[in-house]
């Protein structure tokens, strides 16, 4: 089979799981290939220089290799079958190979992998028999085609639209191991609350979810936590929120009860008139006090200390998109594709391709006993990077011993301990221009 052939090329001695590309290939079960390609009625009929499920490791190639042409990343990898017209495959060829695959299957292929890596990952890696999600949105920006502009529009602000068409982007991640859970994308005037919606009954049972101030929302919260088994979340209060004290639990930490908003009884007809909260006032040095709300109202099983500094764990999400945008997509237009189907079909690969880096990551972190935060993203991208090309050009006896030459090097993954209350404040940072600004109009 077509979809065999690279790793039947890696896969040469037993000894060869050492390698990560090779774990990497290992961690999508090809029948999972195989139903995505079926459920999505995708799967390749005829022979093709660019079978379907040779197309599905094309995209992911796509978001592993940034520098690279598409046409280039199929020479490079192997990818195309072999044929009369040469080793290869033309870049129409390519273009229309992508098409034909589409993005249901990178779709379905990111939700099978993700529900069962992400899951697993954060049970493992639990806080007080919970396990750890964050909720948070980005942006990323896409080709300025009119097909693009049209479909995902843009920013807009006093000096007019975006230079390019942006996509807006929420995901659900496992705050300890980086993994995307779940994740929901399209036009950027859609609010990152809509796209939440679509995953939010994804959140398994014994969870915490904790998010920005934005996502307090009680049609969305009071289903989360009354439906299932311990589904708990974690949110900052805005300023002009108003409760009423039920009791004292400790210091600074209240058992509140809250109104339901008259939009949320509208969206929702069977929400209570008023629900009950924990509200945990902390203050760190250097920063305004803070209030928190969760539905952690257990206040001996869940200290209130405890849930203030886990709360800062939500800035991880913050570090994994910056692992995607900076690292793996090189701060480059984001996305190549100048059609919103094909950005759509790229995005899904990306967020595929970069579960395997953490995936790998994991699995470094458990060789090298430490906590999988203490791994490096850059030097783990590389290495998949590298023996994914050096497998695909290299002789299969010669490669079970280049790869234990680079897993004996894992400890050059392992960062240094973080620095403890160390804290970046967000500042607006003027923009670098050659020319002078714009004077201010009198007023």
């Amino acid at each position: 089979m077509a979809r065999h052939r690279l790793a039947d090329r890696v896969v040469a001695e037993q000894d060869l799981g050492e390698g990560a590309f090779e774990r990497v290939q290992a961690s999508i079960d090809p029948d999972w290939i195989d139903e995505a390609l079926q459920a999505t009625g995708t799967a390749t009929l005829r022979r093709r220089r660019l079978p379907a499920e040779q197309v599905i490791w094309l995209v992911l190639g796509m978001a592993l290799y940034r520098n690279r042409p598409i046409d280039e990343i199929v020479a490079k990898l192997d990818l195309a079958l072999p044929g009369r017209r040469g080793p290869t495959a033309a870049p129409s060829a390519v273009a229309q190979a992508r098409r034909r695959l589409g993005e249901d299957p990178m779709r379905w292929l990111f939700e099978r992998c993700s529900e069962t890596w992400a899951h697993e990952s954060a049970r493992r890696f639990a806080w007080r028999g919970l396990a750890l999600y964050g909720v948070d949105g980005t942006t990323a920006r896409v080709p300025d085609s009119p097909e693009n502009r049209e479909y995902f529009g843009g920013s807009f602000g006093p000096q007019g639209d975006s230079a390019y068409p942006v996509v807006r982007i929420v995901t659900l991640m496992t705050l300890r191991t980086h993994l995307l859970a779940a994740a929901s994308f399209g036009p950027y005037a859609r609010s990152e609350t809509i796209y939440a919606r679509t995953f939010w009954p994804q959140v398994p049972d014994q969870s915490l979810v904790i998010g920005d101030r934005n996502f307090f929302d009680a049609k969305v919260l009071i289903p989360l936590a009354s439906h299932g088994i311990a589904r708990h979340w974690l949110i900052p209060a805005k300023s002009n929120f108003r409760w009423r004290v039920v009791r004292q639990l400790g210091p600074g930490d209240d058992l509140v009860e809250m109104k339901v908003s008259t939009n949320a009884h509208v969206a929702n007809p069977a929400l209570p008139d008023r629900w009950e909260m924990r509200a945990i006032r902390y203050e760190r040095r250097g920063f305004r006090p803070r209030v928190l709300l969760t539905s952690l109202v257990d206040s001996e099983r869940y200290p209130a200390a405890e849930i203030a500094a886990l709360y800062h764990e939500r800035w991880e999400m913050e570090l994994g998109y910056d692992e995607v945008k900076t690292k793996m997509l090189e701060r480059r237009e984001s996305i190549r594709s100048r059609r919103p189907a094909g950005v759509r079909q790229e995005l899904w690969g990306v967020g595929l391709a970069y579960n395997l880096v953490r995936l790998e990551m994991v699995r470094i972190a458990e060789e090298a006993n430490v906590p999988p935060t203490r791994i490096s993203f850059v030097m783990a991208l590389r290495l998949i990077r590298d023996e994914w090309l050096w497998c695909a050009v290299a002789k299969p006896g010669a490669i079970p011993r280049h790869l234990r030459e680079l897993r004996a090097e894992v400890l050059r993954f392992v960062l240094p301990p973080r620095r403890p209350q160390r804290s970046y404040p967000r500042v607006v940072k003027n923009k670098f221009s050659l020319y002078d600004p714009k004077p201010r109009a009198p007023k």
